[in-house]
């Protein structure tokens, strides 16, 4: 997507959309902080379920996007570990106005640079780690195995890691799925359409139309091993791939 497939309208609205994000953050964080204390973090759930999702449809009505969630399964096991697609900027709202029960994410260390989501991160239990440096980002994800399990908390990941991937479906990084196994979790796997063709990537700059969260069958791992990750990694990217309407290729897991 390049820089001439937005008009002038479209860049105004973006602008404003942001702005009205910035602004919805300073408005609602002493909020959640106080609901946080008065708590002693026993709101966090409440947080991420019901204010975040609040928070997020604004922005996408000023913005122009019609967002819906479509459920492909008769029952969404809990906890679970749900992964998803990232290829834009776009794809941080839409994590959050999912409104998952008992959801906390998993997101690159970089974004507690910024103040207010370092705070709010932190306080709501969020997860930080460092993507380049793979030992280091597991090894941050086995220190947390203790209080996933004793809150029964599912967990959101993008197996792709960065948004800067080639193609339209990106390597899966093994990360995830090591996670589902080590906790005994389902996957359920989480496809978002129209992200990509809406947004430019790196920035909130978006065209107004269709965004939707289609969250599939949850994957039994029960006979998954570490001979056979692999496998199984390349025929859950394969789904994605046959969702995306590509063809199939022959990219590896990575570590």
């Amino acid at each position: 997507m390049t820089t001439s497939d937005f008009g002038t309208g479209e860049y105004v609205r973006s602008i404003i959309a942001i702005t009205a994000f910035f602004i919805i953050f300073l408005i609602a964080t002493p909020v959640i902080l106080f609901l946080l204390l008065i708590t002693f973090g026993k709101a966090s759930n409440f947080v991420v379920e019901q204010i975040a999702p609040l928070m997020m449809y604004p922005v996408f009505w000023i913005s122009g996007i019609s967002f819906d969630q479509k459920i492909h399964a008769d029952h969404l096991p809990e906890p679970a570990i749900y992964i998803i697609n990232h290829s834009s900027t776009l794809d941080v709202l839409t994590i959050l106005a999912l409104g998952l029960p008992k959801i906390r994410f998993v997101a690159k260390w970089e974004f507690q640079y910024n103040p207010i989501f370092l705070l709010l991160g932190r306080l709501t239990g969020q997860i930080f780690i460092k993507r380049d440096k793979s030992e280091k980002a597991v090894e941050t994800l086995q220190k947390t195995y203790r209080r996933i399990k004793r809150d029964e908390l599912s967990i959101m990941m993008a197996p792709e890691g960065s948004r800067k991937h080639p193609g339209v479906i990106g390597p899966f990084k093994k990360g995830p799925f090591r996670m589902a196994m080590d906790l005994d979790y389902p996957i359920v796997p989480i496809y978002f359409e129209g992200n990509q063709q809406l947004s430019k990537g790196g920035t909130l700059i978006t065209k107004s139309g269709e965004l939707t969260a289609h969250i599939h069958e949850a994957i039994d791992i029960s006979d998954w091993t570490v001979d056979n990750l692999e496998q199984h990694i390349t025929e859950v990217r394969s789904r994605y791939i046959k969702w995306a309407g590509v063809e199939n290729d022959d990219v590896r897991p990575i570590a």
